[in-house]
């Protein structure tokens, strides 16, 4: 299906119009950092909306900080990597590295104060009106103080280890993204000033201490950081404090592996020592840190001015989840999302679900968080184990929780005589240690492993289920657009096809024989897979859209997707609009497309959805007349998806899904609460309801229409049921 043509190069180019002659080829795109900053930019704009609720705006100030942490240590941590190496080649847009961390830089700077104003000016105040009183030192009576003392004595002290620099002690080194406090500190009888460093231990305690006075008043949040710098004199007996103020690392954190790696496993936890000692790529400090202190720091660190940046305000607002996971305050927080079992699953009242045989009688399409994760994908292979006629199960395994009982069961599966193999990507970013984890219990237990090819990650997400049946086998598959983590199948929204397909099935049989065996990758017989057949699947569904428009019957694109990164998939759109194809397009992340440029892009529209759910799902949909093909898949619209990862995109063919799938993007396109429109400058305005005109939130239908359809499993637990952006989306 995807992969055939039916007219050769010349008569389609005729038929899709004009080929971007005399056009500077760099006008073309949006800069993929800068538009990276602009979703981010999103996050922060949810935190200032007085609209939401107050604990999620905290949330939205958390996320806003840990998003930006893994970008300096991956994306900008690689501009530096160039620039350092004198390889200052243009991106795509035109932008080389030096240009791109100066816009950066402006940008960030401009956020941070923007970030501080929401957290200091606006939501501090309103906690502590709630009785959540987020607080410093300065704020505290003597009393209070007099009871941090004691409490710094019998428990924070002994955790402390200042560090100072001098002859013979060479400066520390500073761990990732840990806090520190640095500190000028000068021998009265001398009178000589030493710089020292005081880490404060994050890891082993709380960013808050919590002091909690007697009823009715309210609890008493205090940073860590400012307990341990009113008693820096414990630290330093006899000592001057001269100055002092926090700061904190950011390191180069991607992990570099040879293609060349004779052991792969080896090779990753090699790496993964190496990335505690990165490249300093950013160093925050207070903001009114003197000038003395700041040049001092910054030397002994070895950065430029431009790597350094002052924050006004709590340093650090990832450790907000703190607040945000105080037990309470419900009134402060969304209402959970009541996650149903799917209705097909279900076989008689009381029974648990039958997913193999759900899947007997046709396709089921599961959509999370809404339809249960554990009742639907985790009880798939729960029951295959258990079942005396299942043959094999075999598994991606790409980002997994250190809970999931889906690894634990391939050990099962093998202990009950089954072949089981799991493919277990090592370099799954920030995930690494987990999976080395899983990989030695798996391999302990007797489970097939295979950790794939240095330089091609294995993102796929699909089981594959051989079951014996009559006088031959079926295959049982899942194929989805998310990763197998219980924890995060609650906060992001994806989609799962069940299906016993015979050619899909052989499809995903051929993939991991090729994955797991020694051979070149087939011609599949419906499924795209990358990197050999994926982008040209989805630029010729393009193309073949282009060349059956008309005016009489008039074609259409609608996708769905993280990132939109790839020049060969743009100009493909391109192409699309100046044929006349309505190209809608639902982008939660970068977007390096310009939409609705005359002559160029005026047919398509950009628009980004970030809410309390991460929108993760990736879904390429085509119309051509009475003709609909519509694919869910793992992979985005990136170089990094198409050519150097392992990716799976499936189609669904069952007219009732379809539908289903459709539905779901037309609803996203006709958000107009948590959705922006992006304009040919690469500006983001947000939507809102026009006079006259109902408000859409796709997430709140969603929730809605799948609670009508099934009787209620359980709620969505805790607070952390709002997910923006994984370190998968780098």
């Amino acid at each position: 299906m995807g992969g055939d043509r039916e007219h050769d190069t010349d008569d389609r180019s005729k038929l899709i119009g004009a080929v971007f002659e005399g056009v500077d080829e760099t006008s073309l795109y949006l800069n993929r950092e800068l538009s990276w900053l602009d979703f981010n930019d999103r996050v922060l704009q949810l935190a200032e909306d007085e609209s939401v609720p107050l604990m999620e705006r905290v949330k939205f100030c958390a996320i806003y900080t840990t998003n930006l942490d893994e970008f300096y240590m991956v994306r900008v941590a690689g501009l530096r990597d160039q620039i350092d190496a004198g390889v200052e080649n243009p991106s795509q847009d035109g932008l080389i590295p030096s240009e791109t961390i100066a816009m950066i830089r402006e940008r960030v700077l401009a956020q941070s104060r923007r970030l501080t104003e929401c957290f200091e000016g606006h939501l501090r105040p309103a906690l502590a009106g709630h009785d959540v009183r987020v607080v410093g030192m300065e704020e505290l009576d003597e009393d209070r103080r007099a009871e941090l003392a004691r409490h710094f004595q019998k428990a924070i002290f002994p955790a402390l280890t200042p560090l100072a620099v001098a002859p013979g002690r060479p400066f520390p080194y500073i761990s990732n993204l840990s806090l520190s406090l640095a500190v000028l500190v000068r021998d009265p009888i001398t009178d000589q000033t030493v710089f020292a460093r005081v880490k404060v231990p994050t890891e082993i305690l709380p960013r808050f201490v919590t002091l909690k006075p007697p009823a009715p008043e309210p609890a008493l949040l205090v940073p860590l950081e400012d307990v341990i710098a009113h008693h820096l004199d414990a630290l330093f007996p006899g000592m001057e404090i001269a100055d002092y103020d926090v700061f904190r690392v950011t390191r180069d954190a991607d992990l570099e592996v040879s293609d060349d790696a004779a052991d792969l496993l080896q090779a990753v936890e090699d790496e993964l020592r190496r990335r505690r000692f990165g490249e300093v790529v950013r160093v925050e400090v207070g903001a009114h840190c003197s000038e003395q202190l700041r040049e001092a720091l910054a030397g002994l660190l070895g950065v430029p001015d431009d790597e350094v940046y002052p924050v006004d305000g709590l340093l650090d607002m990832g450790a907000l989840w703190q607040v945000v996971r105080l037990p309470g305050h419900v009134e402060l927080r969304e209402e959970a999302i009541n996650v149903i079992t799917h209705p097909r699953l279900i076989r008689q009242e009381g029974d648990r679900p039958d997913v193999l045989g759900a899947m007997r009688e046709g396709d089921v399409l599961v959509h999370h968080p809404y339809v249960s994760f554990s009742t639907s994908v985790e009880r798939f292979v729960e029951q295959a184990v258990a079942d005396p006629n299942v043959l094999a199960i075999k598994q991606t395994v790409y980002r997994t929780s250190d809970d999931s009982p889906l690894v634990p069961a391939l050990i099962d599966a093998t202990e009950r005589g089954k072949q089981a193999v799991a493919l277990v990507e090592l370099q799954a970013r920030f995930d690494e240690r987990m999976n080395i984890h899983w990989a030695k219990a798996l391999e302990e237990a007797g489970v097939h492993v295979v950790y794939g090819q240095p330089a091609l990650k294995t993102h796929a997400k699909c089981v594959l289920v051989v079951r014996r049946e009559g006088d031959g086998v079926r295959n049982y598959v899942h194929i989805g657009t998310g990763n197998y983590h219980s924890a995060t199948a609650r906060l992001y929204t994806d989609f799962g096809l069940f299906t016993t397909d015979e050619q899909i099935g052989a499809d995903v049989a051929d993939m991991f024989n090729y994955l797991t065996g020694y051979g070149r990758p087939l011609h599949y017989r419906k499924v795209l897979m990358a990197p050999n057949q994926l982008r040209d699947g989805i630029i010729d569904q393009i193309e073949r859209t282009a060349g059956a428009h008309s005016e009489a019957s008039p074609a259409r694109i609608t996708m769905k997707m993280n990132s939109l990164v790839d020049g060969p998939c743009i100009r493909a759109l391109y192409r699309a609009s100046q044929a006349g194809v309505r190209v809608d397009l639902n982008v939660r992340g970068i977007c390096c497309l310009r939409p609705g440029v005359p002559g160029l892009s005026e047919n398509i529209r950009v628009v980004s959805i970030v809410g309390r759910l991460l929108e993760h799902s990736r879904v390429y949909a085509f119309e051509r007349g009475s003709e609909h093909i519509v694919y869910i898949a793992s992979a985005d619209l990136m170089p990094r998806n198409l050519d150097h990862r392992v990716e799976l995109a499936v189609p669904i063919e069952s007219e009732e899904l379809r539908a289903e799938v459709l539905d779901t993007l037309e609803r996203a396109f006709a958000d107009n609460q948590s959705s922006w429109d992006l304009d040919g400058e690469g500006i983001w305005h947000r939507r809102s309801p026009q006079p006259g005109e109902q408000p859409r939130s796709l997430q709140l239908e969603l929730a809605e229409l799948y609670a009508a359809r099934a009787t209620t499993e359980r709620p969505s637990e805790g607070p952390e049921a709002v997910g923006v952006l994984g370190a998968d989306d780098h």
